[in-house]
């Protein structure tokens, strides 16, 4: 009797499935119950090849997932970080704009006259005053503040928010100021007597003092002090206080003066030293030939002429000039007084005493009396003007070729008055000076 599988099925709640003793089970029945479990294990195995093919063939979750979760979350932590990034400077630019409530120091910030918003803005980040020089120039700039800013010296704070600052640095707090205009050609003693009549040095002395050094000054930061020979010249600072028009503060002290002229003197030559260091020569051997050339020329259309000149003395061949003398009468041991010369008449001579004292000294003759030594002498004999200085650096070279020597300027009471007569010879310079009218 076979086992009904629809009433086991059914009547499996109520009722218990009842089972024939082995006996009475036909023979002939086994092939249907291996078949069907034959069939059972084939299709598990076929499910399970199925799976495993698709698992190769694509991806499961657990990797798709593995490989997306980085990526989105990179980008999001990206763009997070950036706002936040974003967020945190604009809170920091609103913050500097606004000031801070703890202020730093007090100190004193001068701006000259003529800076610009921006150059203002890098002096005060540079002061500490501001962090951000940019954000200050582009708020002074739209918030229409920028006009109102003043130079002089104003006192200000680190930490100050931006409409305090402007406010402060935009009030009439002007320091005095003076005019001072120091000739082409002056002598130290000339420009240090210049500061003391506009009544911004106390004396000759203290000027001379500073600019030589002699008082413990340096002025070690310029490249032509250092260069300055110590040759027994009788002032170090002649020569390179260089002649201009200032406008200074009223109310400083002698450093501060010096170091105006100076600091002029180093950026107008500035652009002359390659052609010095080509032509083998020094700063200082050209401002003694150019306080010369100031002297004996003192027009600038004639510099490079006179230069050409003073070159063929010093640098010719012709054994008339062996001993390579310059021969200016501007410094030389001389008694006339129509001549200006650095060692009779001038207000250096009256600085030391000379004549009054009876005698020019021999050693300082020596050194400077240029019908007596052989090239330049110690030091300039006065403070030369840009022109005079780049003559002396490039001399007329058709006067210097041709080979002249000699010039003589008309006489002030002639009709050729201030013209300029040159010579190769001495034959033809003295019919120069008589025809200059100097021969009487």
């Amino acid at each position: 009797m076979r086992i009904n599988r629809n009433d086991s099925t059914n009547g499996a709640e109520n009722k218990a499935p009842q089972v024939q003793p082995a006996a009475s089970i036909p023979q002939s029945d086994p092939e249907p119950a291996h078949k069907d479990k034959k069939e059972k294990v084939h299709k598990k195995k076929h499910a399970a090849d199925t799976r495993k093919k698709r698992e190769q063939e694509e991806p499961g979750e657990e990797e798709h997932a593995g490989r997306r979760f980085p990526f989105g979350c990179l980008v999001v932590l990206i763009i997070l970080a950036l706002v936040a990034f974003g967020g945190y400077k604009v809170m920091q630019f609103y913050g500097e704009i606004d000031g801070k409530t703890s202020l730093g120091e007090e100190q004193t910030v001068t701006i000259e006259q003529g800076s610009s918003v921006g150059a203002i803005a890098t002096q005060l980040k540079d002061a500490g005053i501001i962090e951000y020089d940019w954000l200050f120039k582009e708020y002074a700039k739209y918030s229409g503040k920028a006009e109102g800013i003043q130079y002089g010296e104003f006192t200000l704070r680190s930490g100050m928010d931006y409409n305090s600052i402007i406010q402060t640095i935009s009030q009439q707090v002007r320091r005095p100021t003076a005019n001072v205009t120091i000739p082409e050609g002056t002598t130290a003693v000339g420009v240090a007597q210049i500061f003391v009549d506009a009544g911004l040095v106390d004396s000759v002395d203290t000027f001379l003092n500073c600019a030589n050094g002699t008082d413990g000054s340096d002025f070690s930061q310029y490249s032509f002090w250092t260069q300055i020979p110590d040759n027994g010249r009788l002032m170090k600072c002649e020569g390179y206080l260089f002649p201009e028009t200032y406008n200074v503060y009223a109310d400083e002290d002698v450093y501060y003066y010096v170091d105006t002229l100076y600091s002029e003197f180093d950026k107008k030559t500035a652009g002359l030293t390659d052609t010095i260091n080509a032509k083998g020569t020094t700063i200082d051997d050209v401002v003694k030939l150019a306080s010369f050339i100031q002297e004996e020329a003192g027009v600038e259309s004639e510099d490079a002429k006179v230069s050409a000149c003073f070159h063929n003395r010093l640098e010719s061949s012709d054994p008339l000039w062996a001993e390579h003398k310059l021969e200016s009468n501007a410094c030389s041991y001389i008694t006339q007084d129509v001549e200006n010369n650095y060692l009779w008449n001038s207000p250096t001579a009256e600085y030391y005493g000379w004549p009054e004292q009876g005698a020019i000294p021999e050693d300082v003759l020596s050194l400077y009396d240029t019908y007596q030594i052989s090239g330049l002498p110690a030091g300039p004999i006065s403070c030369p003007g840009y022109a005079a200085i780049e003559a002396a650096l490039n001399p007329d070279q058709q006067y210097l070729d041709e080979g002249y020597y000699f010039f003589v300027t008309g006489h002030p009471d002639t009709d050729v008055a201030g013209q300029y007569f040159y010579a190769k010879t001495a034959e033809e310079h003295q019919a120069n000076v008589e025809k200059a009218g100097w021969a009487g």
